[in-house]
């Protein structure tokens, strides 16, 4: 009996370590992930002059949701996202959309699990604008992309951050954006919103799709932190609230440089 209660409280200790590596691990992994994405779009920088879109409307044949089989869903719009443009993924044959999943991702709804839209990593839209966006949440989104030369403290300024969804702003990241941003929704466009930042204390007040919630305010990796991959290519762990945007005044938020890259004075004030 008492070996037989000693080895019971063995394997209790054991197990939650066993958790906690593997919850590592995972973390890890998904680092490595954005760390190989961020070369992918270090690589489309240095031959554009410009990081990618982070989504482009589809035209002519490349408008066919086939494109999007078993990766996108009939609930995203049709077009080309910042992925497609990394050296890291090859729609054409399948190889590297692994790297674009999440390890630790929480998505129990059986349509945003195989989503890989959904629940894995975003691209901030500060840095990879889209040429088209709707209003009135355009400002500052839409547009041409980035370039480096254009972020004035990349190391500071995130360019891809664990998200809910495939884009994110700071807009998502705050209590009180501009605008306030409608509820997510699964028809056509309305998933455009179910970006959030996992584990973020916020994410408790905000209206989610069926199946977030554990990703959302549970968190997704240990301590409810994030992984964040920087516009000057390294990769970081940072707790969710860190990346809280905060409202300082009538029209002013702490949104720079982490989310939007901070102007430089030396060209803001050249003719």
């Amino acid at each position: 009996m008492v070996v037989i209660a000693i080895i019971a409280s063995l394997v209790g200790l054991s197990v939650p370590i066993l958790r906690s590596s593997r919850e590592r691990a995972r973390t890890a992994v998904c680092a490595g992930r954005i760390k190989q994405l961020l070369v992918g779009l270090w690589s489309y920088q240095t031959e554009n002059g410009t990081f990618p879109y982070g989504f482009q409307k589809a035209s002519g044949q490349t408008a066919s949701r086939d494109h999007y089989a078993g990766i996108a869903g009939s609930v995203d719009l049709a077009g080309w996202w910042w992925f497609d443009y990394s050296q890291e993924v090859n729609h054409a044959t399948g190889d590297g959309l692994g790297v674009l999943s999440c390890p630790s991702k929480r998505q129990s709804d059986a349509l945003l699990a195989v989503n890989l839209l959904c629940g894995n990593y975003g691209a901030n839209l500060s840095v990879c604008r889209v040429e088209q966006y709707t209003q009135p949440y355009r400002d500052g989104f839409y547009g041409e992309p980035l370039s480096f030369n254009q972020i004035p403290q990349p190391a500071e300024t995130l360019l891809l951050v664990d998200s809910g969804y495939s884009l994110i702003s700071w807009w998502h990241a705050t209590e009180s954006p501009p605008v306030q941003l409608p509820p997510a929704s699964m028809m056509l466009g309305g998933i455009q919103h179910a970006a959030y930042v996992p584990g973020m204390g916020i994410n408790k007040d905000r209206t989610l799709l069926q199946g977030q919630t554990d990703d959302a305010r549970g968190g997704r990796h240990p301590h409810k932190t994030v992984n964040v991959g920087f516009t000057d290519a390294h990769v970081a762990t940072r707790k969710a609230d860190e990346m809280l945007v905060e409202k300082t005044a009538d029209s002013h938020w702490d949104n720079s440089p982490l989310w939007q890259p901070k102007p430089d004075p030396v060209k803001a004030a050249s003719p």
